[in-house]
């Protein structure tokens, strides 16, 4: 993974895999979002002890805070089996349809980034959440008959990054939708006790805690990070992972006290010290930094926002008196929000 990419949420199949094995098998293992936690086991057991498979769930929330993690979970706590797939993997009815017709009493679908997925897929998906049922259209034209398949119960989990981008009619099918939110920094360092155990690296409570506050309440981030101390701590150090380690390491990756990264710093670098604080476009700032625009917006942008050092205005993105701030850099009386450290809402190219 580059290094500008290491505080990314998102994560490809060699990151799905190492997560594969940190990955906690039970709710009661499972950290953080407490009030998901009990809404969840309020609907899994209740279906239990009826004997019947759950309402289908929507899990929203951005990337990285365990929406994968949780539908395996879901799974295990039913004692059924789970099918994965994702939205962009379903293009056409018929890939629904095979899936759906495979399905056992009882399994558990997960698909992940369901709001990708193709419009006849997703109007098939209406008939078999609700009624158990999918047509199936065989042959083309007027001669086309739509032969009826019975389904058995199952229960759909959907994961998304966007359920703005849900339709109504396929987010009111969902009997229980789970919003997750960004972790605490305190549930965030037990995320990283409990990956190192499983790592087999001693750390120290200091070491976890500034793991934790770099992560940008994310614990995909904070495993990452906790790998990276890891490997510091192996190779530079006595393996290992004390404070001194995490401290250095995390110097290594470029990743300062506050969570921002070489990107992060680049897009504020850049509109302080060029642009004077903004207002200034979208792709005026990438490519100043010589990046693609949707790096800059859905990797950088979301968490400077979050932390008060940009905002985004009808005229182009600006830069607060915090952002200042952290660079160390006086902030010029005609600067936008000399003075205050208000933010702006609203949305610009």
């Amino acid at each position: 993974m580059p290094e500008n990419q290491i505080l990314d949420g998102g994560a490809d199949q060699e990151e799905r895999a190492v997560e594969a094995a940190l990955r906690p098998k039970t709710l009661a293992d499972f950290v953080g979002q407490h009030k998901v936690r009990q809404q969840l086991e309020l609907v899994l057991h209740g279906a239990k002890g009826r004997g019947a498979a759950p309402d289908h769930i929507l899990l929203a929330g951005p990337p990285g805070l365990g929406k994968t993690t949780l539908s395996m979970i879901i799974a295990n706590e039913l004692g059924m089996p789970i099918r994965i797939t994702s939205g962009p993997a379903i293009q056409h009815a018929g890939d629904l349809a095979a899936i759906l017709s495979s399905l056992s009493e009882g399994e558990v679908l997960f698909l992940d980034e369901i709001h990708r997925m193709s419009r006849p897929a997703e109007e098939m998906l209406y008939m078999a959440m609700e009624d158990y049922r999918v047509d199936v259209i065989v042959g083309k034209g007027p001669g086309a008959t739509a032969i009826p398949l019975e389904l058995p119960p199952f229960t759909l989990v959907g994961a998304t990054t966007r359920s703005g981008l849900l339709p109504a009619p396929l987010r009111d099918r969902f009997g229980f939708t789970a919003h997750m939110e960004f972790y605490d920094p305190i549930d965030l360092e037990q995320v990283v006790h409990r990956s190192a155990r499983l790592l087999d690296l001693d750390v120290d409570a200091e070491a976890a805690a500034e793991i934790a506050s770099r992560s940008r309440g994310t614990p995909r981030i904070a495993n990452r990070l906790l790998r990276r101390v890891r490997d510091f701590a192996e190779v530079k150090g006595d393996g290992r992972g004390t404070v001194e380690a995490a401290r250095a390491a995390l110097a290594v990756y470029e990743v300062d006290e506050r969570g921002l990264d070489r990107l992060d710093r680049a897009v504020l670098g850049a509109l302080l010290n060029l642009f004077g604080g903004g207002p200034v476009g979208l792709s005026t700032l990438a490519v100043a930094i010589g990046e693609e625009t949707d790096t800059v917006e859905e990797v950088a942008e979301p968490f400077l926002v979050r932390q008060g050092l940009l905002a985004r205005t009808p005229r182009g993105r600006i830069a607060t008196a915090a952002a200042w701030r952290h660079l160390g850099l006086p902030m010029p009386r005609t600067a936008p929000g000399a003075g205050q450290d208000a933010l702006f809402d609203g949305a610009s190219d």
